[in-house]
Formats: C-alpha cells, sequence, structure tokens
C-alpha cells in the first residue's frame, strides 16, 4: 500500500504558509536580479519575472516533496519549462537599453528604484523565513503531538494484550480422561476470540469459546467482562445453557451495538458433553458437525432463550471447537477457505494447530481459534496445548 503523500497528511493552513514562504523567498531573486541589472528591466517585465520566480518555486517544492525518495524525478522536465518561459518573457518584454549618460531626473528614478528593491528584497526574504518557521515550529509540535499519541496508544495496546493475555490461557488444567489441544492466533495486535477451560466444584470441567464482534481494545475490554462474568457465574451453576441465558442478560446494553457468540461444553468423566450455543458455530465431533437449533448472540435480545443438549463420546473420539476466523480465511483471489475443506480436514484427522496453520497459510484475516478435546482411556490424566 502506498503511503499518503505529506500534503495529505500536513495541515492545509501549515502547508500554504509553507508554501508562501517558498514563494517570497525566491521571489526575492527576482529583486536582486533588479538590482544586479541597475533596474532597467521594463516594470512588467520586473513584476512578471518576481511572479515567476516564486511561482516555479512553489512548483518545485510541491512536486519534489510529493515524490519524495525520487525527489529528482520532476527537477528537469520543471528546469525546462521555467527556462522556456524565461526566455519567451525576455523576448516579449525586452531589457531597455543602458544609456551611457545618466541625467538628473534618470539618476533619481535608478536611485529610486534600487531603493525599492533593497526595501523589497528585505521584505521579501523576511516573510519567507517567517513563513517557512511558522511551518516548522507547526509541524514539530504536531509531529511531538502525534509521537505522544502513538506511545499512549502503544501502551494501551500492550495493556489490552496483557489482559487478553490473561483471559486466553496459557495453562490448561489438566481433566482425566481427556487431552485438550489449543490454538489462538489474533488477527491484529488485539483480538476479539477467547476461550477459558474452567474446573467446576462438581469436579467437572467446562469449556467456553467465543467471538466478539469487532477487534482492538473495546474487543478486549468486553472479552475481559465476558471471562469474569463466566468465572463468576460457573461458581453458581454448571449448566451450560443457564449460564449463556445469565451472560446475555448481563451483557444486553453494555455491548454498544455489537455482540458475541459463543459455545459452552460441559466434559463429565464418563465421556458426557452437555452443549449449549449462542450463535456460535457448532462443534465437529470425528469431523461431523453436530447439528443445533438456531439461537441469537449474546448482548443482542435480552429475553433470548438458549438450549442444551447432551452426548455421549468413546475413548478416542474427538471434538473440535472453532472461530469463524478459520472457515472465512480468504486467499489472495478473495476465494474462501469454507466450511467444506475446514469438515474435510478434520474428517482426515487434522489436528487444532493442522486446521489453524490450513488457515493462516490460506489467508488469515480474522482471529483463528481452535479447540480439540480427545476422550482417552479412564484414569489417564491428559493435556496438550499449542499456543502459536
Amino acid at each position: 500500500m502506498n503511503e499518503a503523500s505529506p500534503w495529505q497528511t500536513t495541515p492545509r493552513k501549515t502547508s500554504v504558509i509553507f508554501l508562501t514562504g517558498v514563494f517570497f523567498i525566491f521571489a526575492s531573486f527576482g529583486f536582486a536580479s533588479d538590482s544586479v541589472d541597475m533596474g532597467h528591466q521594463p516594470p512588467l517585465h520586473f513584476a512578471v519575472a518576481i511572479l515567476l520566480s516564486g511561482l516555479f518555486a512553489v512548483v518545485y517544492a510541491i512536486a519534489c516533496i510529493s515524490q519524495r525518495s525520487k525527489w529528482w524525478r520532476p527537477i528537469l522536465p520543471i528546469f525546462a519549462v521555467q527556462m522556456v518561459t524565461m526566455g519567451l518573457l525576455n523576448h516579449w518584454l525586452p531589457e531597455t537599453p543602458r544609456p551611457v549618460q545618466l541625467n538628473a531626473a534618470e539618476t533619481a528614478h535608478l536611485a529610486g528604484r534600487l531603493a525599492f528593491d533593497a526595501v523589497a528584497l528585505i521584505v521579501s526574504v523576511c516573510l519567507g523565513y517567517a513563513g517557512l518557521v511558522f511551518a516548522s515550529v507547526s509541524e514539530g509540535r504536531r509531529h511531538g503531538r502525534a509521537q505522544v499519541e502513538k506511545t499512549m496508544l502503544q501502551s494501551e495496546i500492550a495493556a489490552a494484550r496483557e489482559v487478553q493475555r490473561v483471559m486466553v490461557p496459557e495453562d490448561l488444567p489438566q481433566i482425566e480422561g481427556y487431552a485438550i489441544e489449543s490454538v489462538y492466533l489474533p488477527a491484529a495486535e488485539v483480538g476479539g476470540d477467547f476461550f477459558q477451560v474452567i474446573p467446576l466444584k462438581s469436579g467437572r470441567t467446562l469449556i467456553v469459546i467465543g467471538d466478539v464482534s469487532g477487534k482492538g481494545l473495546r474487543a478486549a475490554m468486553i472479552v475481559s467482562l465476558i471471562v469474569g462474568m463466566l468465572r463468576t457465574m460457573s461458581g453458581y451453576t454448571e449448566e451450560p445453557a443457564e449460564i449463556l441465558g445469565k451472560l446475555n442478560r448481563c451483557l444486553c446494553g453494555h455491548m454498544q451495538e455489537g455482540f458475541a457468540t459463543c459455545l459452552s461444553v460441559r466434559l463429565e468423566d464418563n465421556g458426557r458433553l452437555t452443549l449449549a450455543t449462542a450463535g456460535h458455530l457448532p462443534p465437529y465431533v470425528n469431523g461431523a458437525e453436530l447439528q443445533f437449533p438456531g439461537s441469537l448472540p449474546l448482548g443482542l435480545e435480552e429475553n433470548a432463550a438458549y438450549e442444551q443438549t447432551s452426548l455421549d463420546i468413546g475413548e478416542g473420539d474427538a471434538v473440535v471447537l472453532l472461530t469463524d476466523g478459520i472457515a472465512e480465511a480468504q486467499n489472495p483471489q478473495r476465494e474462501l477457505l469454507g466450511f467444506a475443506r475446514v469438515e474435510s480436514s478434520l474428517r482426515a484427522g487434522a489436528t487444532a494447530k493442522n486446521i489453524a496453520e490450513i488457515a493462516q497459510k490460506y489467508g488469515q484475516n480474522d482471529d483463528i481459534t481452535a479447540l480439540r478435546v480427545v476422550r482417552q482411556r479412564e484414569g489417564s490424566p491428559g493435556k496438550l496445548q499449542v499456543v502459536l
């Protein structure tokens, strides 16, 4: 992507004053030239020469600054036009012949002309440098403010990333009889995906995955709010649908016209899974997508109801939870990876790491989160986590 021209990023007032300063600095050359010629330029030639000197300097400044590192490119064409223009000016308005001797009136006229040139030269130079100094100071202050704002923004992003690092666990608890693999790849500095693995009082485990609309600091703050609520609510109820209902009621009115999708799964030692979804992608069991009734995302409708369903998985069965950043990966031809390719990869035994790498290489343009839960033999503690 091409960088914006300095003329687009600099305030118009500063640009105008800078170019005015350039005009006056180089217009002073016209007064100096007239002094050297002892005032023999016709008044019209004199005025046009001064005007052209300043205008061509402005053209040089605009063209060279616009070209940046290739500033030399416009110089020769502009110089050629300038030489032709000045040549035509000298042809149409030639200098008056210089007399051998000056009478008193001509001497007085010359003295007045040279005095005018001297005063005009000083005034022109002063105005020119005043404009350049103003532009320099103005841009220096603007650059200073921009650096301060950039530093503050970087600090805020760093803080948000630290919050998100806490919200996206780096270490998963051991779950007897299950192995868990997780992958989280934010598309920007701060993402809107989240997941949690929460041990429950009964000894069961709650796994929650979700996606907040939007990105950046706002999404990170909403994620932190959701995770805090989840951990609090899971201490009062272990029913996935009830947790989603309470979470939805708390979020309504606090999402700033946004929403969040969420999938809640409760694991039991015997292989029983109880699931509830709030507008999130359904999970895959051994590569096959589970069918769920439609449901609203969190934060849209306070009275939204959520249903839960249960299923049993056997030893070796794998359940994969994803966010839509995987299926929505897009190649340079703007083709989506799509759910069919995702399901095909999972049926072939793709792990969370595999499916995340497939989406990332295809063309990541959104956050990517994948969790894979595998039922192991009874009594075997399993834990596997990958965070890329």
